[in-house]
């Protein structure tokens, strides 16, 4: 049995469990929980699917830390952000306003060939690109195809004249004839 630091009282722990928001931090959560409830470590691995070795990391530093301790800690690792940075989205908002350069939609791919040389690099992955575009909450916005009767007559000839035109063979018979390598049999009479 692990021995658990009295940071927050086993009401507050269940409470922080059942709300919290992050799916990282409520497992920890339940986990610290379950150790102040009296469980031991071997159990709360097992219910959880954690390593035994990553209970016991994280009880070291719920012990350590407090409830702070407590969540995805990648997350506060002190890092700005490298690529998406707060200028980039706020200039990439007011150009995606126009088509881009080669027309059609904007995508992650045309994205990240704009992003390149604002950030001086000769290449950006085009997941960079998307990711942007979700960060500035864009989607492709097409619009629903018309109905054919919609259609000018003009348009109805354009239309009909690019078009391909089924071709005049007929089509060949998918049972085909039969077999020539014996004489007919009949399974019913088996």
């Amino acid at each position: 049995m692990a021995r658990i630091a009295w940071h927050l009282s086993i009401e507050e722990l269940e409470e922080r469990f059942r709300t919290a928001s992050d799916a990282v931090e409520a497992k920890h959560a339940q986990a610290i929980w379950l150790l102040a409830k009296g469980w031991t470590l071997a159990a709360v691995a097992e219910t959880l699917s954690f390593a035994r070795r990553w209970v016991e990391e994280l009880t070291a530093r719920y012990n350590r830390q407090g409830p702070e301790a407590l969540g995805d800690q990648r997350r506060r690792n002190g890092r700005a952000p490298t690529l998406l940075t707060a200028e980039l989205l706020t200039a990439l908002a007011e150009r995606i306003k126009t088509p881009p350069d080669d027309g059609g939609v904007w995508n992650g791919r045309k994205v990240a060939d704009w992003m390149a040389p604002q950030l001086k690099r000769k290449k950006v992955h085009p997941q960079r690109g998307w990711d942007a575009l979700k960060k500035i909450e864009w989607s492709i916005q097409v619009p629903r195809p018309r109905h054919p009767r919609a259609a000018t007559a003009e348009e109805r000839e354009a239309f009909k004249k690019n078009s391909r035109r089924p071709s005049p063979k007929k089509a060949r018979r998918a049972l085909g004839s039969r077999s020539r390598s014996g004489r007919a049999t009949s399974t019913a009479s088996a």
